[in-house]
């Protein structure tokens, strides 16, 4: 499961997004362009689970410390689950943005190589070549500074477990097509 995130929308991006996950092979069975909601956000990120929140608060400590910043001061505490629900508040203003193209991929090793061909999640840290790297540079520092989710352009499903379930939240069946490739022929 992946889906392009406003910024890459509104960038004009979705075309080049997509045409990079096809010319490797891999096949599109279900696209649609969506505004998502409080309650499909929540399901699809589990933010409602406070491990979920946890982490994420985690994370942004973990980022103040690396550049030198303190959390507590400028945003007024510390506390991971407290962090966590800012971080989850930003990440919703910004996938509810504008609208996203929510795609389902199939094909050999499809999860992996979605995961390859978008970088990692933070952009800053995506080498060349792949679409996070050549199409965004925020980080975690400057999303913090400015109160806001990280524009990384793309969303792609960490696991073959974690996208089966996030299909069933996007997609209903009769959304998904089945077919054949060209190349699936020879």
């Amino acid at each position: 499961m992946v889906f392009v995130k406003p910024d890459g929308v509104k960038r004009g991006l979705v075309g080049e997004i997509i045409k990079r996950f096809e010319r490797t092979g891999l096949k599109i069975v279900a696209m649609k362009m969506v505004k998502a909601s409080d309650e499909l956000l929540v399901k699809h990120y589990q933010s409602n689970n406070p491990a979920t929140l946890k982490r994420w608060g985690e994370k942004t400590l973990r980022t103040y410390t690396q550049y030198g910043k303190n959390a507590k001061k400028d945003l007024g505490t510390d506390d991971p689950i407290e962090l966590g629900k800012m971080v989850n508040k930003w990440l919703f203003d910004y996938v509810k943005s504008g609208p996203i193209v929510a795609l389902i991929l199939e094909g050999k090793h499809a999860v992996e190589n979605a995961l390859s061909i978008s970088g990692p999640t933070m952009p800053v840290q995506s080498p060349a070549g792949t679409i996070r790297g050549d199409f965004s540079t925020d980080s975690a520092a400057y999303a913090n500074d400015e109160k806001r989710g990280v524009q990384n352009l793309v969303h792609v499903s960490a696991s073959l477990e974690e996208a089966n379930l996030e299909k069933t939240l996007w997609f209903t069946p009769s959304e998904i097509h089945e077919y054949k490739r060209v190349e699936e022929y020879i």
